[in-house]
């Protein structure tokens, strides 16, 4: 089975870019939606613990979470250190899981790929962009987000111009969602003749 990296800067498209290839067959993996789901179970404890203050109702506050790591890197770094080792774990699993389904390719959606070195965990990377104009517009549609909260993201995120890079594939999803499903099928023919890869 071939493992697909997917990555992509904030504003770039790339949950859109998931629900496609999911779409088209393939399995994915959502590292996002996967942090939303042990914020309500089993990172909860551990988060806490090293966040006094963070929970309610035994469940993370993002936003209170947020609040306490977004500009502190080393408490960052903390956090990851919990995070990290319970995200492998579920995306093992989800892998284990795709390969016994006799998936050709599967797609690890994960937003901090290259950051966290995640790309040596996969067979071929795929990178969402935009122009800057789309980015921005789609990043300031969220209701939640501030220029001082964006800065602290986009500082955390390698330049999108490196990403592109550093990609086998790259996703412009500037064209419209018919213009992604194209390249997603162009991606996964020329992933079928891929070399597996993964160390």
């Amino acid at each position: 089975m071939l493992v697909i990296g997917l990555t992509g800067s904030i504003g770039m498209g790339k949950s859109t870019t998931a629900r496609l290839f999911s779409e088209a067959g393939v399995p994915v993996y959502d590292a996002d939606a996967t942090v939303h789901a042990i914020y309500e179970g089993e990172a909860a404890f551990l988060v806490e613990a090293a966040f006094p203050g963070t929970t309610v109702n035994g469940k993370v506050d993002r936003e209170k979470l947020s609040a306490k790591v977004v500009h502190d890197a080393a408490a960052m770094k903390r956090l990851e250190q919990i995070v990290h080792p319970l995200l492998y774990d579920y995306r093992q699993a989800f892998l284990q899981q795709a390969e016994r389904s006799g998936a050709a390719v599967a797609v690890i959606d994960v937003p901090l790929l290259f950051e966290t070195g995640g790309e040596r965990s996969v067979d071929a990377v795929v990178v969402v962009t935009t122009t800057p104009e789309i980015q921005r517009e789609r990043i300031l549609a969220r209701g939640n987000m501030t220029s001082e909260k964006l800065k602290a993201i986009q500082a955390r995120q390698l330049p999108d111009a490196e990403k592109r890079k550093r990609a086998d594939f790259v996703v412009d999803t500037s064209h419209g969602v018919d213009a992604v499903r194209t390249q997603i099928r162009e991606i996964l023919a020329a992933a079928a003749k891929m070399p597996r890869r993964r160390s």
